[in-house]
């Protein structure tokens, strides 16, 4: 019996696969590599030592995604595939509602097809909307300020109603914080298109000289220093609660919702500082307006996931910045290319003694 893994070569799916494999679970990968690289598979490959079956497929072909099931014992799905970017989705908002909520439910009319009933869901803590108090706990009302948020929260309600039409369905929803990091090989990481998205690819793309300074969004939020605060976690911690959550759906049914982050938060500054001391590089920045819909702080309740899976992130900030860091050296320019210069050595050694 095999796990299913959608957008299994993205930053997340690629982390979650090694976890997997390293478990001793058989592993089939489906990801038509749209903003994801084939390369982080061999790579998956090669620190696992482990086979798995790779199918380059869009989750709206239902015929192809009929054949995996025919040929494979699906016991469950992990479902990454999907876009991703909020700033996109704003523009784009046809194309991500129709790429995330159809394939979506082509996924699932396939499982129900071949009698596979259990799976873990890709969702966010963007479905909190703008939150009033922290820590974010799963019963906190929800609501979403861009298209990318609102196709969660939408497949969220489309993944209750169909466990509560028939209760053969184990479903788990993870609302993940801020993912940081990479695995400590600096083999995988996060790999954006053109200029990253978020807080921590951009700062270790100025570390190692791809951008010229991190602007810094807000400098008068009421918190310690005046930028905003958020949940960092690291990916493998991330990785390892999708395999806890595999472990529970295999044993029930219904719809689990669970936070994962670390339950505290940082600051932007924070974050600079903390990369500047495992890099040993100065990182430049400038402050710039707010940014429309951005609130102070947001960070999770984590009590659910802690108690109900058997989970908790032990990763702290030193270890994600580092692990940032050693991916981002190793890897100048993503998946595309891995020279590096001579000093590279010495580099990762301050790495490892600033931990």
């Amino acid at each position: 019996m095999a796990i299913l893994v959608t957008g299994g070569a993205g930053y997340i799916g690629s982390h979650t696969c090694v976890e997997l494999l390293e478990a001793g679970y058989e592993v089939v990968i489906v990801d038509n590599l749209c903003n994801s690289s084939r390369t982080s598979l061999d790579r998956v490959a090669e620190i696992t030592k482990k086979e798995f079956t790779f199918y380059k497929l869009d989750l709206l072909d239902r015929n192809g995604l009929d054949t995996v099931f025919a040929k494979h014992e699906i016991e469950a799905v992990i479902h990454f595939a999907g876009l991703k970017a909020v700033g996109e989705s704003v523009r784009l908002p046809l194309s991500y509602y129709h790429t995330n909520l159809t394939s979506t439910i082509v996924l699932c009319e396939v499982m129900k097809k071949y009698d596979v009933h259990k799976l873990v869901f890709s969702s966010s803590a963007t479905v909190y909307g703008l939150p009033e108090q922290v820590p974010i706990s799963e019963n906190f009302p929800l609501g979403a300020t861009n298209p990318y948020g609102w196709t969660k929260l939408m497949l969220e309600q489309i993944l209750q109603d169909l466990a509560e039409s028939n209760e053969q369905w184990g479903i788990s929803i993870l609302r993940y914080f801020n993912p940081i990091g990479a695995h400590k090989s600096g083999r995988i990481g996060e790999n954006p298109n053109g200029v990253p998205n978020n807080l921590m690819p951009y700062i270790a793309q100025v570390a190692v000289g791809k951008r010229k300074q991190v602007n810094v969004f807000g400098s008068d939020y009421p918190t310690l220093d005046g930028t905003g605060v958020r949940d960092y976690i690291h990916v493998v911690d991330l990785a390892k609660g999708h395999l806890k959550a595999v472990e529970k759906i295999l044993q029930k049914s219904g719809v689990d919702i669970f936070n994962l982050g670390t339950g505290r938060g940082y600051s932007v500054l924070e974050m600079i500082a903390a990369f500047e001391k495992v890099s040993g590089r100065e990182i430049p920045y400038t402050f710039i307006s707010r940014r429309a819909g951005d609130i102070a702080i947001c960070y999770a309740d984590t009590l659910k996931a802690n108690k109900e899976l058997k989970w908790e992130a032990t990763m702290g900030i030193n270890e994600m910045c580092a692990d940032s860091w050693r991916w981002q050296y190793m890897n100048p320019n993503g998946y595309d290319e891995n020279e590096h210069d001579e000093s590279m050595e010495k580099s990762l050694d301050y790495i490892s003694a600033a931990q």
